[in-house]
């Protein structure tokens, strides 16, 4: 029946691409066996509570692919129906070009930059390990999902995937599974124009499990590959998956044309007529199909309704950590947290850097989902909280991080955990190198996500480092992106008073 999920949905994102006269259907057809056997059978996710607390979370980092996305959504009875995937990519469709977090209902993140969804993916399989080290009891496992992604060669060209590898490899996060959509084909032409690296090497380097010569087309392998990841408790993995790009479009496959462009009639009259399907019926879905996903849908809620069993014994048996968990998955503020801060004594005159990290050493004794860390450089930016410990592979109790010299990954990493929920993180570096981190934090501002960024060591007055760490226009640069809110306080009193207009600001 997997076959048969598969190929409706190359039919469907063919129509809905072609319908809308714009779009990439090629990822989208050439990955239909993949989805159909993550969303037909190996991911538990439950599309009559997409919040579910313990649900596997799946990222489209490829997010050109959404008809893929918005495909198996649909299947799986989301809030997508077949008139939605009608008006694909058109002006205030559930389904726009690319995947957007709150604006269609199972998009667990805004994705379409690439490299970003793959980060947001390492964020949240971080959030995994956190939330499970301070919630599961001997008697309890209350948290324990697995991320998934699926990711482009694209996204294996820019330099935030390498970032956010080699820190996800470095913390251990067995449970994030990669699987690399393989097919040597970008926009321009065949990836060997331009990227001629053993990308299977490079992550072995980062400290990731990679299986590699696998068939993307051939559901058992990719199985086969999906439980090797899952029984390596060390390491993330990432499965080399080799596909053919519009697999099975009889002039198009493997070729750059059928990457971000509709296929066409006559090619996609072929395609139909490879797999089986009725060449004169457009947005074709088989009640066989129609059926097997009903089935797993109640499956996916007895799924959850075990789990909410399971959590409601470990809530009578953790008043406590019940308690703790309310807190964090809603974002409750202590109603004292203005108070408390405002109330410091701070001896001026200081540095804001340093009066803004003792408001921060306040809310992190009073806020404890409250989580973060610099890009090497904590005792500049004062952002470090050393008796709340600090997140490292084997341990993940700690609510500091060391990110390293990875602006960029720290941007989107940051953001998959906040999209995760139950966490409010920060990210701190210099504010000259804000620009390393743009892309992730424009697309947090996009999603309204609660996240904070520390920019210290602002203006000219840095002084001896020079022209290259003097932030002039950084600032106005930040202030001009939709939907950031942007504080710069003057004295000990403003930094305190920034905390807390930031803590409070949801």
């Amino acid at each position: 029946m997997l076959k048969d999920v598969a190929n409706i949905v190359r039919g469907l994102s063919a129509d809905i691409v072609e319908k809308a006269n714009s779009g990439h259907p090629g990822m989208p057809i050439g990955c239909a066996d993949i989805g159909a056997l993550l969303f037909g059978e190996l991911m538990n996710i439950d599309a009559s509570k997409t919040d579910w607390p313990d649900r596997d979370r799946f990222v489209l980092s490829a997010g050109h692919g959404s008809a893929f996305l918005y495909s198996f959504l649909h299947l799986t009875g989301h809030d997508i129906s077949m008139d939605d995937l009608k008006d694909f990519r058109q002006l205030h469709s559930k389904t726009p070009g690319h995947p957007e977090y709150g604006e269609t209902d199972g998009v667990e993140t805004t994705t379409g930059p690439l490299g970003q969804g793959f980060s947001n993916a390492v964020g949240m399989a971080l959030a995994e390990k956190m939330m499970a080290a301070k919630y599961n009891t001997e008697d309890h496992s209350i948290v324990d999902h697995y991320t998934y992604t699926i990711m482009g060669d694209g996204c294996m060209m820019e330099g935030i995937t390498s970032e956010a590898a080699s820190l996800a490899g470095h913390l251990g996060l067995d449970k994030l599974i990669a699987i690399y959509d393989d097919n040597n084909i970008s926009i321009a032409g065949n990836t060997n124009l331009a990227f001629t690296e053993s990308v299977a090497d490079r992550f072995k380097a980062f400290g990731w499990q990679v299986i590699e010569n696998i068939d993307g087309h051939n559901i058992d392998q990719v199985r086969e590959a999906i439980n090797q990841a899952k029984s390596d408790k060390e390491r993330p993995t990432v499965i080399m998956a080799k596909t053919h790009i519009a697999f099975g479009a009889p002039n198009k496959q493997d070729t750059a044309d059928a990457h971000g462009a509709p296929l066409g009639e006559e090619e996609i009259k072929g395609l139909k007529e490879k797999f089986d399907l009725p060449v004169d019926k457009k947005f074709y879905v088989s009640d066989e199909v129609k059926e097997f996903f009903r089935a797993h849908a109640a499956e996916m809620q007895d799924q959850r309704l075990a789990w909410e069993k399971e959590f409601e014994k470990w809530a009578a048996a953790n008043p406590e950590l019940k308690k703790d968990w309310d807190q964090a998955m809603d974002l409750k503020l202590p109603v004292d947290l203005k108070e408390e801060i405002m109330d410091l004594k701070i001896e001026a005159p200081i540095a804001t850097r340093k009066s803004a990290g003792a408001a921060l050493s306040k809310a992190f004794e009073l806020i404890p989902y409250l989580v973060g860390g610099s890009a090497d450089l904590a005792p500049s930016t004062k952002t470090y909280n050393g008796e709340y410990g600090e997140v490292q592979k084997g341990d993940y109790s700690g609510r500091n991080f060391r990110f390293g010299v990875r602006e960029h990954a720290m941007g989107a990493i940051t953001n998959g955990l906040a999209l995760h929920a139950g966490l409010r993180p920060f990210a701190a570096t210099f504010l000259v190198f804000s620009d390393y981190m743009r892309p992730a934090i424009r697309l947090a501002a996009l999603m309204k996500l609660p996240v904070t960024y520390v920019f210290t060591h602002d203006s000219v007055f840095v002084g001896e480092d020079g022209p290259t760490h003097q932030p002039i226009e950084h600032v106005e640069a930040l202030r001009i992106i939709p939907g950031l809110k942007v504080l710069r306080p003057g004295d000990e009193e403003e930094a305190k008073a920034a905390w807390v207009e930031a803590l409070e600001t949801k």
